[in-house]
């Protein structure tokens, strides 16, 4: 059994769990709850209670998938924040935009917390922080509430895995005071994007579906991202459009994928492209292929379809993130646009 070292912690966190509890805010509060000035104090109404952020944060910890990513494109290095152990190209726990971005600042790699288990509460205190970022996440209620007796912890504003990358990065920064520094960023990156796309018209309105990862043995399913998720919205960033087979899946649920058996794949005849997960070989491609049922869904007969070569970072680039979207963007566009050229 772990035992947690919080004491010099709790009290403060109290203290801003009691400020956050209370009723309406004043004018202050309120004007940079909607991501005002950023002066302080700053309150944060998410999908798991309302934080009250009492001052300019100096020590700030994230927890789970590129949080990280928002305050050290801003520059500032986190003490703190989870090991990457997907897409990870030398198993340093730190993926290759990330360690660029550490090196361009000059800066050593933060405390990684270890979280295959789960969130490694304990080592998250260690680091004292004054601001957990948790934007884009998993995190449960209890989660939450263990991590807000370390520090005021800002998590998702809607549902868990769910937060479009604008809204991680505008969150985030506006968490750690920097909230224009963040809508500069939100800019900078679309405007990146528009260049980019610019090259590829063939893009244009061509509907997308993105699979989840395929087993290359069995295709009797075939998983895919929902309109919950940033890799399915990032098509949009991309000028193309969601296939009305996947809004439609998509409006009964809050998940961020589903699964359709290979008997019911005739639903998605509506889908232009597929991209999603593949393996280093090419196997589930080919199976798609073969496969007596799944190999009639136009986007396979026409091999219309890029899978992203596995778990390499290329293929965890795809889903959009403060820092991922540059170290991919190019290369996962001219993918796109290669099967964009076999549609009709």
């Amino acid at each position: 059994m772990r035992t947690f070292r919080f004491p010099a912690l709790t009290t403060a966190a109290v203290a801003v769990l009691l400020l956050s509890a209370c009723g309406g805010g004043t004018e202050a509060e309120d004007t940079a709850a909607e991501g005002g000035s950023g002066d302080y104090p700053i309150v944060i109404e998410h999908a798991l209670g309302t934080t009250t952020i009492e001052e300019k944060p100096e020590r700030v910890a994230t927890v789970q998938w590129a949080n990280h990513e928002v305050p050290l494109a801003l520059g500032v290095v986190p003490v703190g924040m989870a090991s990457a152990d997907f897409g990870d190209d030398d198993d340093d726990g730190v993926l290759p935009w990330v360690e660029e971005e550490l090196d361009e600042l000059g800066a050593e790699t933060p405390v990684l917390f270890d979280e295959n288990d789960g969130i490694d509460f304990e080592a998250v205190a260690d680091t004292r922080p004054d601001v957990i970022l948790a934007t884009y996440s998993g995190l449960t209620q209890e989660d939450y509430d263990t991590l807000s007796e370390i520090a005021p912890v800002v998590a998702y504003p809607d549902a868990p895995w769910a937060t479009p990358w604008r809204e991680i990065v505008r969150l985030n920064s506006q968490a750690i005071g920097m909230p224009e520094e963040g809508e500069e960023l939100i800019a900078d990156l679309e405007a990146e994007i528009e260049a980019t796309v610019a090259d590829y018209p063939q893009l244009q309105g061509k509907s997308a579906m993105f699979m989840t990862h395929v087993d290359a043995t069995d295709v009797s399913e075939i998983g895919f991202y929902t309109t919950h998720d940033t890799r399915t919205l990032f098509f949009e960033d991309l000028g193309m459009v969601i296939p009305d087979s996947v809004e439609q899946a998509s409006a009964d649920t809050d998940q961020f994928s589903l699964t359709r058996s290979a008997e019911q794949i005739d639903e998605f005849d509506d889908v232009d492209i597929i991209t999603g997960y593949g393996d280093e070989t090419g196997e589930l491609l080919q199976t798609l292929r073969d496969d007596p049922l799944v190999s009639k869904l136009p986007a396979v007969e026409r091999d219309s379809i890029y899978l992203l070569p596995g778990s390499t970072p290329l293929g965890t680039a795809a889903n959009p993130t403060p820092l991922s979207i540059s170290w991919v963007l190019e290369d996962y566009v001219a993918a796109l646009a290669e099967a964009a050229d076999k549609v009709e």
